[in-house]
């Protein structure tokens, strides 16, 4: 499946729009991971902690949308972007989302 952030692929064209697809993942780090990522926090710079969760996440994300859209019958996905929110003090809500397209070989 082709996932892109433009509106097009180069030699492909839009055969059929099938309509918004995205996946969601909310995540939530343990008590332990919390604790190291705290202490981390007060020595500044990178907590790799919470990039390594939110990387996975955003992969994940990412997966879902892709299954949601092959339910449709797309072939490719444009327009895809992320979008994050925390839920309470502990949870992060990851979205991927875009537009579940068919594309055809141009020309």
């Amino acid at each position: 499946m082709i996932v892109v952030t433009t509106e097009d692929v180069v030699g492909q064209r839009i055969a059929q729009t099938k309509g918004q697809v995205f996946g969601v993942v909310v995540r939530s780090r343990g008590l332990g991971g919390n604790i190291v990522a705290g202490l981390r926090s007060l020595l500044g710079g990178e907590i790799h902690e919470y990039t390594a969760l939110l990387e996975d996440a955003r992969r994940q994300a990412i997966d879902r949308m892709v299954q949601s859209a092959a339910l449709m019958g797309a072939n490719a996905v444009v327009r895809m972007a992320f979008d994050s929110s925390e839920m309470g003090t502990t949870m992060t809500e990851i979205v991927a989302y875009g537009t579940a397209v068919v594309l055809e070989t141009a020309g």
